[in-house]
């Protein structure tokens, strides 16, 4: 599938929960626990904190968006952690293990050099072999795990700490 990638912008809000919602629903690949609307999107959308970095996989046969990655600094409180964005990946449930994530790594590495970040840490649900396997593949290193960190529907669920240098 020959897949381009671009920043996401305000007229991205059905496509982007198109791919979002679906995983939310099926409870096992993010901590993320309730759908979100439209308006709650385009909210998001529209009110990005500085440096936010939204890149989506672009399927050239139909422009359909496939999947998308954001990055966004780890803390506003203090300028200690300026170097250090948080990353989440989703691409379309039916379309995964197909190289959207790996273009995706590519487009966000180059857009978090040139903002200023020099690493990357995020949480993979310990329950997700396949995400984590992901990062893995990309230089990410595990670094520790948070037990119980998260709860959905009742049910705690370890969160695998993980993190990447970025160099170009």
């Amino acid at each position: 599938m020959e897949i381009s990638t671009r920043d996401v912008g305000p007229d991205d809000v059905e496509a982007v929960l198109r791919i979002l919602n679906p995983i939310i629903a099926a409870r096992t690949y993010t901590a993320l626990d309730r759908p979100f609307t439209l308006e709650e999107e385009r909210a998001f959308i529209a009110s990005p904190p500085p440096r936010r970095i939204w890149k989506a996989a672009i399927r050239a046969a139909d422009g359909a968006m496939v999947g998308y990655q954001i990055l966004e600094p780890f803390a506003a409180y203090t300028a200690a952690f300026d170097h250090v964005a948080t990353i989440g990946t989703f691409v379309d449930l039916s379309l995964r293990r197909q190289g959207i994530a790996r273009r995706l790594f590519a487009a966000s590495l180059k857009a978090a050099a040139d903002a200023g970040f020099e690493k990357f840490f995020t949480f993979v649900r310990a329950d997700n072999p396949g995400a984590l396997q992901t990062y893995l593949s990309q230089g990410f290193t595990v670094i520790g795990t948070a037990r119980d960190h998260a709860k959905i529907d009742g049910r705690y669920i370890d969160e695998v700490m993980i993190e990447r240098r970025i160099q170009l």
